[in-house]
């Protein structure tokens, strides 16, 4: 491992916007503490999973200070870049969580979550994998747990199986659609949420990919 990411590591437990637990045993789990404790107001809570460097994390909350927002991801060197970026930007709404996404129930409570954004996702292509998809019946199951009766999921993603495949699920548990764009950009250009675009997004646009969104209703 190299000198940088071991340093990354080393900052991350000395930062008040990091929350780390990798492990069940490793401190006191914050379930039930977000609002009062730890961002101290009463403000709904958004969570990014595999939020990577944080980017829509930290654009989210710059937009939406009457938020709050918590990116959640394994690896911490790219966690540490996101929560650089809220300090410097002094974003007070914005915290990042390190730790497993299939042990959310462990770090939160029934009904803490109000929405959740799936942005760019390893689509796990492979059927054998599917189960490991963040929109998969098993993750949604998960997500309940934690979440408001009334709470909303987005993906964005620029792969058109993974589209095809949350589609399918929330029809399958009949889910309701708040939003649907096939073609992100050809379909609603001009929104300033969806038009966030990170590092990786930038990319792919590059590439001449096409970029689906799709919210809808976690509870039916």
């Amino acid at each position: 491992m190299g000198k940088n990411k071991l340093q990354r590591y080393a900052d991350n437990v000395g930062f008040e916007n990091v929350i780390e637990h990798t492990e069940f045993e490793t401190g006191e789990p914050p379930a039930g503490k977000w609002a009062q404790e730890i961002f101290g107001n009463d403000n709904p809570i958004v969570v990014e999973l595999a939020c990577g460097k944080g980017e829509y994390t930290t654009n989210l909350a710059e937009l939406n200070p009457d938020k709050n927002y918590i990116g959640i991801d394994i690896k911490g060197d790219r966690i540490w870049k996101g929560a650089r970026r809220a300090m410097e930007q002094e974003l007070e709404n914005v915290r990042f969580l390190r730790c497993f996404i299939d042990h959310l129930d462990q770090f939160f409570s029934e009904g803490e979550i109000s929405e959740i954004w799936i942005t760019f996702p390893d689509p796990y292509l492979r059927k054998s994998k599917s189960k490991k998809r963040l929109t998969s019946p098993r993750f949604l199951s998960i997500y309940r747990k934690v979440a408001h009766a009334d709470a909303v999921v987005h993906l964005k993603t620029d792969s058109k199986p993974l589209f095809n495949f949350t589609e399918e699920v929330v029809e399958e548990q009949g889910l309701s659609i708040m939003e649907h764009y096939s073609d992100l950009y050809a379909q609603n250009p001009n929104d300033e949420i969806l038009s966030i675009k990170t590092y990786y997004e930038k990319k792919h646009l590059q590439d001449g990919r096409t970029i689906q969104y799709i919210q809808f209703r976690l509870n039916n």
